[in-house]
């Protein structure tokens, strides 16, 4: 006799347990629906402000250290790979500041354009040091 209420008793802490665990995935589902932080209008701009600047920065570099002449002239060899790799380090390394500077706060769509700005130079960056020609059509294009 003892054996049917104990069969009820784990059907029922079984059931028990069920509901509770669909509990907890409601509200897990519901609570990470809404998770992007909030921020402080005031957090905002100063993230706003600060990409921007690291954005002048690398904008900066790169087209300065993307337009240097050799010192010596077209026909100084070694000043030119001097240059090239000037300009390959800027266009890489300004990618990377780019990505480090971007701080959580930054408006999200400013911040995907950032991100799309700095991947697509370490793209221009890593072709030219595998030796991708300007000339490329893709290289070219980007």
């Amino acid at each position: 006799m003892g054996e049917p209420s104990s069969r009820n008793g784990v059907l029922y802490l079984s059931l028990a347990v069920a509901l509770l665990s669909l509990g907890v995935a409601v509200f897990a589902v519901f609570r990470t629906l809404d998770s992007e932080p909030d921020y402080t209008d005031a957090q905002r701009g100063e993230a706003r402000t600060a990409i921007c600047t690291a954005f002048e920065t690398v904008r900066t570099g790169v087209a300065t250290n993307t337009n240097i002449e050799a010192p010596g002239g077209s026909g100084d060899i070694a000043g030119a790979l001097a240059v090239a790799a000037n300009a390959r380090i800027a266009l890489v390394d300004g990618g990377q500041y780019l990505l480090a500077r971007l701080d959580p706060a930054t408006p999200t769509e400013l911040a995907g354009e950032v991100r799309r700005f700095a991947n697509q130079l370490m793209d221009i960056g890593a072709a030219a040091t595998a030796g991708v020609p300007n000339t490329d059509p893709v290289q070219a294009g980007r």
